[in-house]
């Protein structure tokens, strides 16, 4: 019987640059890692690349001046509201430059008490006390301070992201609003950019059956390349991007598909071993004490081996346990009922009893999250992350 269950390494990696061949480096740094640490792959490990390296090799970057140029041809009038951005420099203080650059007036709506991943911009006791109704009552900056403070700073970053955004737009062509409806902008400018990421689908929706002249968002900017030669993502557009310095940001990566499956077949000329392999950027959690839902990307997985596809089939272990004591069986014949029911248990397990507690999430979305876990996002130097065990059960 195996005594260890899943198990999770950072592979050490090289600085990958641009127009490096990336899927032959990821299969020789985990052939050094193999060796020089003494494990073996196997079939079914799974391995993950962030999404950033993958960008990075291809040079998937679009400048400030690509950003504005795109936003004067899709926003001709020159003015424009923006819909719910999440509070983020890393990941919006510069887009929000380069779209001010392309037009004279800009409209910013701010969800409030917090953007759509958990940031906020006020303590909600503050909101609770103030009489105010979030569904309903749409706010000026002028009675938004009145409300709130003359100043109200994120709790981690310690920014006034109301007064870094209008600093960012330009003191003299921004005008903020506060609200919870996506049609409130409308009262303000006809012609709409979302900048939500989860909810875009609903906000474009809701705005163009309430009137909007023109509605685009993030995921409609930088679609294609630019004339400059910049980058683009045809699915994605600005959204999953990154702050890259003062004038540009990395997209989020393209032709991910391609590379997973190439990074698989390699793997099994050169091991015999069949191996997942997926791109993930953000985790799908929630921190607990700042209430800030991690994934600010479109999606966890860009791309993933067909093995990787759907959810997990899982009994609740504690659940059978339980329920053998129940009927009072000892602990030998509890162990073996348990084995034969991991071992007959169907493919679908939803709706059933046994299955209790087992969220249905997609695997990608699980694994996804413990490679962003494991990696992290600072210095720890291991973009690639090896998963072994982790289709294992109580059985094998």
């Amino acid at each position: 019987m195996r005594t260890v269950g899943t198990v999770v390494r950072g592979i050490r990696c090289p600085i990958f640059r641009q127009g490096n061949n990336l899927a032959p480096q990821i299969v020789e740094a985990l052939l050094a890692a193999s060796s020089s640490e003494g494990f073996q792959l196997r079939n079914h490990d799974v391995v993950g690349i962030t999404e950033s390296v993958v960008a990075r090799t291809q040079g998937n970057y679009v400048s400030v001046d690509d950003i504005a140029a795109e936003i004067r041809a899709k926003f001709p009038s020159g003015e424009l509201g923006i819909v719910f951005p999440i509070l983020s420099r890393n990941r919006f203080s510069i887009l929000l430059k380069a779209i001010a650059a392309g037009v004279r007036k800009v409209h910013l709506l701010l969800s409030y008490p917090s953007d759509e991943v958990g940031n906020h911009l006020m303590d909600p006791e503050m909101l609770d006390d103030s009489g105010l109704d979030p569904h309903r009552d749409i706010l000026d900056e002028t009675q938004y301070r009145q409300y709130f403070g003359p100043r109200a700073v994120h709790p981690f970053t310690g920014i006034d992201y109301v007064e870094l955004y209008k600093d960012l737009i330009g003191p003299d062509k921004a005008v903020l609003h506060f609200a919870n409806d996506p049609r409130a902008i409308l009262q303000f400018c006809p012609h709409v950019l979302t900048a939500d990421i989860h909810s875009r689908k609903r906000s474009k929706k809701l705005l163009r059956q309430a009137g909007a002249a023109s509605v685009f968002g993030l995921d409609d900017i930088c679609t294609a390349p630019a004339s400059s030669g910049g980058g683009y993502n045809e699915q994605y557009g600005l959204l999953g991007s990154n702050l890259s310095g003062d004038d540009k940001v990395k997209l989020f990566p393209r032709d991910c598909q391609a590379l997973v499956e190439d990074i698989q077949l390699r793997l099994l000329q050169q091991t015999g071993r069949e191996i997942q392999v997926m791109v993930y950027g953000d985790g799908a959690f929630k921190d607990p004490v700042g209430k800030i839902w991690e994934l600010a990307d479109p999606v966890v997985s860009p791309g993933y081996t067909r093995g990787l596809a759907g959810t997990p089939s899982e009994l609740k272990l504690k659940f059978l346990a339980d329920e053998g004591e129940r009927q009072g069986l000892d602990q030998d014949a509890v162990h073996k009922a348990i084995l034969q029911k991991i071992k007959e248990k169907a493919s679908n397990l939803v709706g059933q009893q046994a299955s209790l507690g087992t969220t249905p999430r997609q695997l990608t979305d699980l694994l996804g999250s413990l490679c962003d876990l494991t990696s992290g996002s600072g210095d720890k130097g291991t973009p690639v992350v090896l998963i072994q065990g982790y289709f294992d059960n109580f059985a094998d």
